[in-house]
């Protein structure tokens, strides 16, 4: 299989970090073009105070991030197309594929932070009933 084209998605977590690695040297190996996508979540408003962001995880949180990937990939000599999102994570890594026409999707899995288990599954889960391409899902060990 020869990965054209690859899309992380990332967040902060170990297992992200792990998957930001791992898509780095996938894409050496394969001169793959790598597309970064991190997702601000959009939480549902209960009553006036709460607002349509997540508050303890907002968009300028996920264009810092966004940032330390692009440091790493350009430390590895790779450039990235960096997309900074908002809405629910499994569509929108879904989306960016499909927009890109991607090859392959990179995802850590993201226990236990707030994005993975959106909507009561994880957002891996989602991805994979979502997308025709290859899915790979980087686990972090147990230490």
């Amino acid at each position: 299989m020869d990965y054209q084209k690859i899309v992380l998605g990332y967040d902060e977590s170990e297992a992200a970090k792990l998957a930001l690695e791992r898509a780095a040297t996938t894409a050496k190996a394969f001169g793959s073009k790598l597309v970064v996508t991190s997702v601000a979540p959009v939480v549902h408003s209960v009553g006036r105070s709460a607002g349509p962001i997540d508050s303890t995880d907002p968009p300028a949180a996920h264009v810092e991030e966004l940032g330390h990937a692009k440091s790493y990939l350009e430390g590895q000599g790779l450039q990235a197309e960096l997309i900074p999102a908002l809405g629910d994570p499994a569509e929108t890594i879904a989306e960016v594929a499909k927009e890109h026409d991607a090859d392959l999707i990179v995802v850590g899995t993201h226990e236990p932070s707030v994005i993975g288990r959106l909507f009561g599954q994880s957002v891996t889960e989602a991805v994979v009933h979502k997308v025709h391409c290859d899915v790979l899902i980087v686990h972090p060990g147990h230490h």
